[in-house]
């Protein structure tokens, strides 16, 4: 990871809710991580987070944009995947 990928990522992971929804995004049903099976339907960041949908979608966008995740339509859903290989070097750098 270059200087400004880190100053990309870190700048989408300021925002507490950005933080969360990308901590949301990466974990599995036990709280960890799988490269795979891990997606994550927008519908249910809405619900759980209790955050707006239009407020929802524009942290998804500076996450997508900062190389965190990726977006997919999926019929009339939204899912959002983590990128592998940024969240083993974002982990590194997050407290436990």
């Amino acid at each position: 990871m270059d200087i400004k990928q880190a100053a990309k990522i870190f700048k989408a992971l300021s925002h507490p809710n950005r933080l969360e929804i990308y901590l949301s995004i990466v974990k599995g049903e036990q709280g960890s991580f799988k490269t795979e099976a891990c997606e994550c339907g927008v519908a249910e960041l809405i619900a759980t987070l209790k955050i707006g949908a239009p407020t929802v979608s524009h942290h998804l966008k500076e996450l997508a944009n900062a190389g965190l995740i990726t977006t997919e339509r999926q019929g009339k859903f939204l899912v959002a995947r983590p990128l592998p290989e940024t969240w083993a070097e974002v982990k590194r750098l997050l407290p436990e």
